[in-house]
């Protein structure tokens, strides 16, 4: 007779293959279908006081996608959902930055020429345009990635209301005294013929000269050194800058030589300028920086004055220890010239040409000037080395880390010009300073990692003023009138508020819409004919560093608390969106905007090389998507440490793929076997039931200590080593005869079944999070003892602790049980057995045999376990002092278990013969 019809074979509707590239599109549609999913997770979280505000760092509206939007939005995604299914109040708006260079870049490659016949309101209107296509596409890419997000309302930079909320924080912060107008070498991108914040500069190898100059020194400093010639030599690597050179700089505390040949140096430097052949090294005079102040040298490029002055930044770690000083070009120079009150001059424009300035300030002869008005500063360094003749001493070429724009991957230079700038160190704040109030401010942070703190406070530490001012069109402007007489700029309360409320009722464009006698509140005390417009436009840093106040400050959004929960982006947003939101907050309301702070790192390929289309190395989302499905591009961020930089390629995705497989087949096997169950027994678990729930709390609690840490590669490896050791390899293994072979109702069938509802509606709760398309599918097929009350993955939430706690000594159990298994697969080879059915376990651990022996025999796979007695043994082996003894079943195979423990050939054992006898009664 055939039995198989007699058993209780496993039986679910939740397919083996996901074909997650093929259904899940279908699945997400369902979710976003009138905010579906959002809406019910705020439904469902009504009345709750627990709250947990992920902030949205805005991506531009610039491109489509790549891997690291994936990564960042995933992430967010899996954080918020991991809040929601503990049971808190979740908010997630997400956003764009609308402004910026990016976006007006490539609308000027668009309107080529035409740009040049457009007026300001028209080329703006063209980037908003670009901006809404490529939110708009951005939206839908996220959307096919299973974000979860309040996508109904996004907050969009460019906005009317947004534009006045960025405006007025801006008010806000020159209220208090932080914002000053000055000229000041900033960096500056001539691509981009803009001023560039900090955070907008990257470094990159570069190869520039490195020259040593000799400036003579004039007759009255020659009689005032007591030397018949001195020359002050300096060392520079921006041959260029010479002809706008102001001044030498000398450390006061240093000592420095006149050598016999004329030449003045740092002592400590002296024996560098031997090996250079500069000098034999004999000293005529040897003198403290100090002595050298106020004294002057000649420029042998125009023959202008250079004046000797002194400088703490003055170091002597290279060069000749005489700086080259030109304040229109360093910061350093800047300041130092400040305080000598030296005029700042700069002869380069906003192209990166020299100006008229050349020929207004002498700076070179007359007869070069038509050579060198409108030449780009870059390509006359050799022939400012050709006039320099006898002076230059040395000339020679090097590669160094020097600073480009990371917009137009060109090298940047330092440019005096009239900027705005936030000021880091005015004692404005409560008797602090912005720079004091933002570090101390930050000791109530907690990073992940936690290396992100110092990064962040050593950022803030050394960082220069903000500049915030930008010579571009698309943005929010610097909305400021200044007295066309005095030109000082107008801060008056009336008139900022005006102008707020017409920026929220007819955008920012109406700053270059408007006259002014229209831009002035009614009955104004100021007249229009005496005023002028500030036509710069804010850094698009700051847009986003005061996102905080628009989004989660304004009522407009149902976007969560200010102070956020959290924010969340890249590393290199320390330097970008954590900082100026730090800045603008805690300028603004003294506290910074967010209680957490999470990093990831980038993506790179399996190499760890930077993805680049030249490398062909590229991996793009929605191809993973499509290949092999977003749940694996979830799981993929799971399974990696995404505090350093991901990994990924298509070898590793289908590494992952075969995690996801086994995940799935667990939950298959979980669901099939309680499909038909009608009861939830939790009195009388059996000792094997025990041990896997003992097991479970153990796993299921590190997972979620790993996870409350946003650790999820620990936690995730802690869950599948249950899942694939415990849970597949060896409890399930062991529970399909009792599952199969047992009545529907006998106990300890129920008993099992029992534990592994137990732990699906915990591995649900635990996996719905990342894993959310494949947990609803999953409530789809379960029992109702699994899902209760669930009708879709959203009514689930993670209960507070795994109930279920037992103490078995399982050790003799785990290392009796891989011994046993490791002689069976000998067996097994040598065609001695071909089941573990096939045999008895003899012992002597009483430890065993004191517990149930059924229960024993199951653990380990074989028809029965008994005393040690004279059978001889297929294989024997020990575990401490306790002996074990493989032998042969005494008795037959039951054609309906398989086990051999019937009496008779071709005859049920016992326990069948009952369930077959009780289903014919």
């Amino acid at each position: 007779m055939d039995y198989k019809d007699t058993l209780l074979l496993p039986n679910t509707t939740f397919a083996m293959r996901a074909n997650l590239a093929e259904l899940e599109p279908k699945r997400f549609n369902k979710w976003f279908e009138n905010n579906y999913a959002y809406d019910k997770m705020k439904q469902k979280r009504q009345g709750v006081s627990e709250s947990f505000t992920l902030h949205d760092g805005p991506p531009y509206a610039n491109g489509h996608l790549h891997i690291g939007h994936a990564l960042n939005k995933i992430l967010k995604d899996i954080i918020i959902k991991m809040h929601y299914f503990q049971g808190k109040k979740v908010r997630f708006t997400p956003g764009w930055d609308c402004h910026g260079l990016p976006i007006e870049q490539q609308v000027e490659v668009k309107l080529k020429d035409k740009k040049q016949s457009l007026s300001k309101k028209e080329i703006r209107e063209f980037c908003r345009e670009h901006a809404r296509e490529f939110v708009n596409i951005q939206r839908d890419e996220f959307k096919s990635l299973g974000v979860i997000a309040d996508w109904d309302e996004p907050y969009l930079t460019m906005k009317n209301a947004f534009e006045a909320d960025i405006y007025k924080a801006l008010c806000k912060i020159a209220k208090k005294g932080l914002l000053l107008e000055r000229s000041k070498p900033v960096f500056w991108s001539w691509a981009a013929k803009s001023a560039l914040a900090e955070a907008e500069v990257e470094y990159e190898d570069k190869e520039d000269y490195s020259i040593f100059v000799a400036f003579e020194l004039d007759k009255t400093s020659l009689e005032k050194l007591g030397v018949e010639k001195a020359k002050a030599v300096i060392w520079t690597t921006t041959p260029w800058t010479l002809p706008a050179n102001q001044a030498i700089s000398l450390n006061p505390n240093e000592k420095y030589v006149i050598t016999e040949e004329g030449y003045i140096f740092a002592k400590a430097l002296l024996e560098n300028m031997i090996n250079k052949n500069f000098t034999q090294g004999k000293i005529q005079k040897e003198l403290l920086g100090v002595e050298f102040e106020n004294l002057s040298a000649i420029n042998p490029l125009n023959q202008r004055k250079s004046t000797l002055i002194l400088g703490d930044h003055v170091l002597m770690e290279g060069g000749t220890g005489l700086v080259h000083t030109a304040p229109g070009h360093g910061e350093d120079d800047y300041y130092v010239c400040l305080k000598y009150g030296i005029e700042v001059i700069m002869p380069v424009d906003d192209g990166g040409c020299y100006d008229e300035t050349l020929r207004a300030k002498g700076l070179l002869p007359e007869h070069l000037l038509s050579e060198f008005i409108g030449l780009h500063i870059f390509k006359a360094n050799e022939r400012i080395l050709e006039l320099l003749g006898e002076a230059l001493l040395e000339s020679s070429k090097f590669t160094h880390s020097y600073p480009f724009c990371w917009r137009t991957h060109k090298p940047v230079i330092y440019r005096a010009t009239k900027q705005w700038f936030i000021l880091m160190d005015e004692k404005k704040l409560d008797g602090k300073s912005l720079r004091e109030l933002a570090l101390e401010q930050l000791n109530n942070v907690k990073f992940y990692p936690e290396s992100g703190a110092k990064r962040l406070s050593s950022m803030i530490e050394n960082r220069p003023d903000w500049c915030i001012s930008r010579q571009r069109d698309w943005g929010v402007p610097i909305a400021f009138f200044r007295d066309k007489n005095t030109k000082e700029v107008i801060f008056d309360d009336d008139v900022l508020d005006h102008l707020v409320g017409i920026f929220e009722a007819n955008g920012a464009d109406a700053w270059w819409d408007l006259e002014i006698k229209d831009l002035l509140p009614p009955n104004s005390k100021y007249d229009p004919n005496n005023l002028e417009k500030v036509y710069d436009i804010l850094d698009v840093w700051f847009d986003s560093g005061s996102t905080w106040e628009a989004v989660l400050n304004s009522a407009r959004y149902d976007a969560g608390e200010y102070q956020a929960s959290m924010y969340l982006e890249g590393s290199d947003q320390h330097r970008g969106w954590f900082q100026s939101s730090l800045l603008i907050s805690t300028a603004i309301n003294h506290k910074t905007p967010y209680k957490n702070i999470l990093t990831h790192g980038f993506t790179v390929d399996e190499k760890g090389q930077k993805m680049s289309k030249s490398k062909g190395n590229v991996i793009l989302p929605q191809n993973v998507a499509k290949n092999y499905g977003v749940e694996i591009l979830r799981l993929w961020i799971m399974l990696s440490d995404y505090s350093t930089d991901l990994k990924i390629s298509d070898n590793i995705l289908k590494q992952v793929s075969e995690q996801y497989r086994k995940i799935r087949n667990t939950i298959r096997f979980l669901l099939a076997n309680t499909n038909d169950m009608e009861f939830l027994e939790t009195k009388n678990f059996t000792l094997l039931d025990k041990w896997i729930l003992m097991r479970a709390k153990v796993a299921f609690e590190a997972c979620e200590a790993a996870f409350e840490k946003y650790e999820f590669a620990k936690g995730f490896s802690v869950l599948l080593n249950f899942l694939s050791a415990d849970l597949s390899g060896i409890y399930l293994d062991v529970c399909k005869d009792r599952l199969y072979c047992n009545a529907k109702d006998n106990t300890k069938r129920v008993s099992a079944q029992s534990a592994m509802v137990l732990i699906a509606r915990k591995l649900f709760a635990l996996l719905a999070p990342s894993l959310t398309y494949t947990i609803d599918e999953a409530l789809e097929h379960a029992n109702v003892a699994i899902k209760e009350n669930a009708k879709d993955v959203f009514d689930l939430v993670l209960k507070n602790g795994f109930d279920y706690e037992y103490k078995i000594e399982d050790e003799l159990f785990i290392k009796s049980r891989e011994k046993f298994f490791e002689l069976v697969d000998v067996l097994k080879k040598d065609k001695i057995i071909k089941s573990t059915l096939e045999l008895s376990l003899q012992t002597s651990a009483n430890e065993l045999l004191s517990e149930d022996i059924e229960e024993v025999a199951d653990w380990f796979m074989v028809s029965s376990v008994e005393s040690l007695d004279e059978k001889e043994a297929l294989s024997e082996f020990k575990i401490d002092d306790h002996s074990f003894k493989i032998v042969r079943s005494s008795l037959h195979k039951c054609p309906r278990c398989w086990k051999f423990l019937a009496k008779e050939e071709e005859c049920l054992c016992p326990r069948c013969n009952s369930v077959e006898k009780a289903k014919n009664v």
